[in-house]
């Protein structure tokens, strides 16, 4: 049975905290454990009863999960094969640098069937009019959030069709009603909200200051600690979008393409070309700025 967005996996009933796992040629306990980075003993107490020397192919047991990377905002996949980064950031629609964000130390070329990796959620470039994009933190709920921003919870709902208000998942984007609220950066800077793997070093080569001047700019914030959905303050000026009424900015991403991004946005390759003359669709580069119709 295929899950969208997220495990793909037999029915099981395992235990939480664990997931399930179908026995292959050549599987041991003592194998699974140093593949997955937990211990024979944590394996035999999610499995009671499973005989670890009558192990059958087909078989299906419970693996702890200790061994999963952090995945805010995202859903784990398992490997299967002839997945390969690029095949599965085009199926679910995200970028192989978000991938790779999202699985520090990961190998590209080396991905193992059965391994478990985040898949993180596609990013929201836009909100409706008259809402403003914001990033869930710990702890935030629609009803939380509607009285910190002055509206209701039936608006927050309205603004995010598809959203489901029980299960908010922190650094996931959504839509909130209402003007967005003042940064509160001192003059001279622009707010910029933590991504999975952001330090102080990338944002300071992307945005062309140092890391000397970010620090100055956030007094108080622990550059080791950031987190995902933490607001900060970047010396300088917002890029500007450069782009013409009807479009919005936007980043190119590995294995970006205009087809790709027609079918992400809603719209078409010839609309996307007509909004940036000039731009070859085939020698798209990561990191250029292009626009795109909405």
């Amino acid at each position: 049975m295929e899950y969208p967005m997220g495990y793909y996996y037999p029915l099981q009933q395992c235990p939480a905290g664990t997931v399930p796992y179908i026995i292959r040629p050549g599987d041991t306990f003592f194998s699974l454990a140093r593949r997955f980075n937990t211990t024979v003993a944590a394996i035999m107490a999610a499995n009671p009863g499973v005989d670890p020397n009558r192990l059958q192919i087909g078989q299906t047991i419970c693996i702890p999960q200790p061994f999963l990377p952090p995945c805010p905002g995202g859903n784990y996949y398992t490997i299967r094969p002839g997945d390969t980064l690029f095949s599965l950031a085009r199926r679910f629609n995200v970028s192989v640098d978000d991938i790779l964000e999202a699985n520090p130390g990961i190998d590209p070329n080396s991905l193992r069937v059965g391994q478990i990796i985040c898949i993180p959620a596609p990013p929201v470039d836009t909100c409706p009019a008259g809402t403003f994009p914001y990033v869930v933190r710990a702890g935030d709920t629609f009803f939380s959030l509607a009285r910190r921003f002055g509206t209701t919870v039936a608006a927050i709902m309205a603004a995010n069709p598809g959203v489901d208000p029980n299960r908010l998942q922190i650094g996931q984007t959504i839509c909130i009603p209402g003007t967005a609220p003042p940064s509160g950066c001192p003059a001279g800077t622009f707010p910029y909200v933590v991504r999975a793997g952001d330090t102080f070093f990338s944002l300071a080569r992307r945005f062309g200051t140092t890391v000397a001047a970010i620090m100055a700019a956030n007094p108080g914030v622990d550059p080791n600690r950031l987190q995902i959905g933490q607001t900060i303050c970047i010396p300088g000026t917002a890029p500007p979008s450069g782009c013409p009424a009807g479009t919005m900015p936007y980043i190119i991403r590995a294995g970006d393409t205009f087809f790709s991004l027609a079918r992400r946005f809603g719209t078409t390759v010839d609309a996307i070309m007509a909004a940036n003359p000039g731009v070859d669709p085939n020698r798209l580069q990561i990191g250029q700025r292009i626009c795109i119709p909405v």
